[in-house]
């Protein structure tokens, strides 16, 4: 499962598959396993890092009930595109009715299997199986991940060809179950894109562009498999809050396989649905194939549609940033931290032992007001800060000869931590922040920063939200919520309703993206689907570490220990440094090494956002 990177793809790079000595890596299904008596389990195969193409063999003739179970299952865990070796294993009945893409089941090891009782006839013609294991993920016929707990029990029924006495399987679970070190050799984590449907760039009035994860078997012609899942649309959770600019019923000319040419330019052939839209739909169909081709191939540069013998448009990516605008493209120019006096300061956002901060213009810089929190506008002309109490929310210009106002929002909570949490910015100028006083907790939104305090709907929340990170797009929402003494990481889908004179907005079907963890210190984007946790587990020690927003967990989650985290910093720019800071001050990452100390006193540290 990989890492989100800003125009790249969340893994490693797209490389030329090559094939181990000289040929295919064979999957031999023929591993000796008892006919009753014991729990056993299906070993998985180790991870390699070397791209190798893997195949299984076919049911050797008499192979036994145990050998016939260990063999299919093996080559669910192969790169047979169809899945035809393991139908092999199955009935002709059951062959034609078995839909392994239906969905994927990823146990913590190989599935463990206990041999059953055969039927009881004299001619010992059946025999059951029982798959068992404890689960990790479940990925959806859209190939959308959901993290899962619990046991995993399913049953495999057995029957001997009264012709053949050959053994084959004639019921089985729907799907695919593999174990997770076999799910990560097989499958690669991918951002496919669509368009915010309520929400545009403040700056420029453009679509703002919202990755949707999805997993694509990594050596099935994976190209081809991504622009599928892009014509047919959105996952479920998120479909409420995007759009397709592509018509209805637009798939791919029959036989259609992609890859790019030696201008890294990629020509896709749609059917006729296509053909009559306009030059700038286009433009946007073009954008959300190339931004999802750059998640799995970054070298790709190009997009060029085609609807039989006919261009519709043609796409570079210099333009692309005409057409849409998405987070991993924007870079910010400063890096901003609370200092020691509780004001705003900034620096070049690149980092640097030689980096020199500046309190930034206007009273939010100038020390009259002590801030014990700050959230500066992702166009970086505007911030809120809480006040040191946590009481009073400010919002105004960061220039010089600008005032502070009067607060845009105060909570009447007790105590400093009864009151209001750090705000966050969306990129069409909306400021996201919770009160969190007992006797009234709110999610509040003031649109374009200020007005009156729209209350936002939080059906399901159960707890108290202590951190609230809105995504760039507008149309997502990471929230740590506090419950019983311990916190948890929740994304929701934000859906905003204008009809009729007060608009509506809401956070929807919010999902757990950290289950493992108990205690979350510090949340921030760090990609367009990518978040930065620091947290501990039951038991364990508090770490930094990269998740997806779906839940899964890239190959390079881990990042270097820190300690006493008071909060951390990413950019959805995947290029910029991280920061943070601790009891050990404003600390840097820079690629490749450990944390760096910076010559600075901070409290708490952000990117625009």
């Amino acid at each position: 499962m990989g890492a989100d990177h800003d125009g790249g793809r969340r893994r490693t790079p797209l490389r030329a598959t090559a094939y181990a000595a000289c040929g295919v890596v064979l999957l031999a299904g023929c591993a000796s396993m008892p006919d009753h008596g014991d729990l056993s389990d299906v070993e998985s195969t180790p991870r390699q890092e070397t791209q190798v193409r893997v195949f299984a063999m076919p049911p050797r003739d008499d192979a036994q009930p145990a050998e016939i179970v260990q063999g299919f299952l093996e080559a669910l865990t192969s790169d047979d595109p169809r899945y035809s070796t393991a139908r092999q294993y199955l009935t002709p009945a059951a062959a034609r009715t078995w839909e392994p893409e239906r969905s994927t089941t990823v146990l913590a090891d190989g599935p463990g299997t206990l041999a059953g009782q055969s039927g009881g006839r004299e001619e010992g013609d059946d025999f059951t199986f029982t798959l068992t294991g404890t689960k990790v993920a479940d990925i959806d016929a859209q190939q959308s991940y959901t993290p899962a707990a619990g046991d995993y029990t399913q049953t495999v029924h057995l029957t001997r060809d009264k012709k053949t006495r050959q053994w084959r399987i004639d019921a089985l679970p729907e799907g695919v179950v593999m174990g997770k070190s076999d799910f990560q050799r097989n499958y690669m984590s991918v951002n496919k894109y669509y368009f915010a449907s309520h929400t545009a760039s403040a700056g420029s009035g453009q679509p703002m562009a919202v990755a949707d994860p999805v997993f694509v078997r990594e050596r099935v012609d994976p190209m081809t498999q991504i622009v599928r899942s892009v014509l047919d649309g959105p996952t479920s959770w998120l479909r409420p809050v995007v759009r397709s600019s592509f018509p209805t019923g637009t798939a791919l000319a029959r036989g259609a396989a992609l890859a790019p040419d030696d201008q890294n330019r990629l020509t896709v052939p749609l059917n006729d649905k296509a053909a009559r839209i306009g030059h700038g739909k286009c433009e946007e169909m073009a954008a959300q194939l190339l931004f999802s081709l750059q998640s799995l191939a970054p070298t790709v540069d190009e997009i060029e549609l085609r609807a039989g013998s006919r261009q519709l448009c043609s796409l570079t990516d210099d333009r692309a940033t005409a057409v849409a605008e998405r987070g991993a493209e924007t870079h910010a120019a400063y890096l901003y931290f609370v200092d020691g006096r509780h004001r705003l300061v900034r620096m070049s956002s690149t980092g640097g032992n030689s980096a020199k901060a500046d309190a930034v213009p206007g009273p939010l810089g100038d020390g009259s007001t002590a801030f014990r929190s700050m959230a500066v506008a992702r166009d970086e002309h505007t911030a809120a800060g809480v006040a040191l109490d946590g009481r009073s929310l400010y919002v105004t210009s960061m220039v010089a000869d600008s005032s502070l106002g009067d607060p845009a929002l105060t909570s009447k909570g007790k105590t400093e931590n009864d009151r209001l949490t750090a705000p966050s910015w969306d990129r069409q100028g909306d400021l996201w922040i919770a009160d969190r006083n007992p006797a009234d907790p709110r999610l509040l939104l003031l649109e374009q920063g200020g007005g009156e305090p729209l209350e936002v709907l939080t059906p399901g929340l159960d707890g108290r939200i202590k951190t609230v990170r809105v995504a760039a797009d507008g149309a997502r929402i990471a929230l740590v919520v506090e419950k019983g003494g311990k916190q948890s990481l929740l994304i929701g889908r934000i859906e905003r309703d204008k009809n009729g004179d007060k608009p509506t907005v809401s956070v929807q079907e919010l999902r757990s993206t950290t289950p493992d963890l108990e205690q979350v210190t510090a949340v921030t984007w760090a990609g367009d689907s990518r978040l930065v946790v620091v947290g501990r587990e039951s038991g364990g020690v508090e770490q930094a570490q990269y998740v997806q927003c779906d839940g899964s967990v890239p190959e390079t989650g881990t990042l270097p220990g820190l300690t006493e985290v008071k909060s951390i910093a990413a950019s959805e720019d995947g290029d910029a440094p991280l920061f943070a800071t601790s009891k050990d001050g404003l600390l840097w990452l820079p690629g490749g090494s450990g944390w760096r100390t910076l010559k600075e006193t901070a409290s708490a540290a952000l990117y625009p956002g």
